[in-house]
């Protein structure tokens, strides 16, 4: 018998089974994502005669306006994922600890995800009607006396704000409440065991624990935020631009392809940037702790 070898069976697959299996993904990923990335790119450096020119790039990237939408955008997408972390953990926390009951549980969840199996236009036009100056929330508001007058809400950043809210926060509750139910509950119970509070034992074993379910949830909730076009259009009336907005406005309404390329890259390297400097600073913060 040959010592350091290893006794377990690996799966092998023949290449042509394997090709079967992945030639079909690929083959969708290749014509429906990289394919259009690498004629927008085109578009942004080629003109309409076939000449190689960085004029269209030097054109957005002086521009003042751009660069204002684009960090409207990016606030935008920071308080919707600020806002559907505050309200979405102690939801999907709730879910996960609390809920004994695997009725109350999945009924819960089916609430929770309903909202996805809805268009979005639909689901910006039922928020038109709860904060508009006729909706629900402002006949509310006069009723109680808390406001003597209709409280504009609608075509507001605030508007905005919830819309994407409603339509994100399913997305990060499972996500969170997936890494939530992997976690040890015997970690849960030492800590208790060795004098660790309810709020330590929070603080120290679950959160920390959760923080990766955390972290994709939320890059989840910005980049479909930053990315968002018919929620903020339709929530804002078109008072407040976003960067999609615009590229929508460049490709349709001006007819300009050139420049709405130049838009989408500028929305996908910043984009990606961030993301990257969020992930350089927590490593960092990883090694140090």
């Amino acid at each position: 018998m040959r010592r350091g070898r290893s006794d377990r069976v690996g799966l092998h697959i023949p290449p042509f089974e394997a090709f079967l299996l992945l030639g079909g993904p690929v083959l969708f990923l290749v014509l429906f994502f990289v394919v259009p990335f690498l004629t927008m790119a085109s578009d942004s450096v080629w003109t309409d005669k076939g000449e190689l020119t960085g004029d269209f790039y030097a054109k957005a990237v002086a521009d003042v306006f751009y660069w204002r939408v684009l960090l409207a955008t990016f606030e935008l997408g920071v308080w919707v994922t600020v806002c559907t972390a505050l309200i979405g953990y102690p939801l999907a926390y709730y879910i996960t600890f609390y809920l004994r009951d695997p009725l109350l549980r999945r009924l819960i969840y089916i609430v929770i995800v309903t909202p996805l199996f809805t268009s979005n236009v639909v689901r910006a036009f039922a928020w038109m009607l709860v904060l508009g100056r006729q909706g629900v929330v402002n006949k509310s508001l006069i009723l109680t006396g808390i406001a003597d007058s209709p409280l504009l809400l609608m075509n507001t950043r605030f508007a905005m704000v919830v819309g994407l809210i409603y339509i994100l926060l399913p997305i990060f509750v499972l996500t969170v409440a997936s890494i939530l139910q992997g976690i040890n509950r015997s970690l849960l119970e030492a800590a208790r065991d060795l004098g660790a509070g309810a709020a330590t034992t929070f603080w120290k074993v679950t959160f920390p624990l959760s923080l990766p379910g955390v972290l994709a949830g939320s890059i989840l909730v910005f980049t479909l935020s930053v990315s968002a076009y018919v929620t903020p259009a339709v929530m804002s009336g078109g008072r407040h631009l976003v960067m999609p907005m615009v590229i929508f406005q460049q490709y349709l309404v001006s007819f300009d392809y050139h420049v709405g390329a130049v838009l989408s890259i500028m929305l996908l390297v910043m984009t990606l940037l961030l993301l990257g400097v969020n992930f350089y600073f927590l490593g960092r913060r990883g090694k140090v702790a």
